[in-house]
């Protein structure tokens, strides 16, 4: 037996349903903070610097994030452009 349940709501909505913090603001300082540290770096050796001491697990965690937000936007959108992992039936 398979169910299926869509819920149509904003991620503000989510939040507060499932009883999560509002990270709003932190988020807003957090993304002024880097796109600061982007526009002073003088050049791409210290962006690239500053992407290794921020992303955990060096490169393996870019490579696992970036799979994981390609992953989401597969399922999200039914739009895949390499290797499909899941499977249906």
């Amino acid at each position: 037996m398979k169910i299926n349940i869509e819920i149509d709501c904003t991620p503000q909505e989510a939040r507060e349903f499932m009883g999560l913090p509002d990270v709003s603001e932190a988020n807003k300082a957090f993304v002024d903070g880097m796109t600061k540290a982007v526009e002073n770096a003088q050049n791409p050796a210290q962006l690239l610097e500053m992407g290794q001491m921020i992303a955990p697990m060096g490169q393996a965690g870019l490579k696992l994030f970036q799979s994981f937000v390609e992953g989401g936007m597969r399922a999200a959108g039914g739009s895949g452009s390499s290797g499909s992992k899941s499977s249906k039936g």
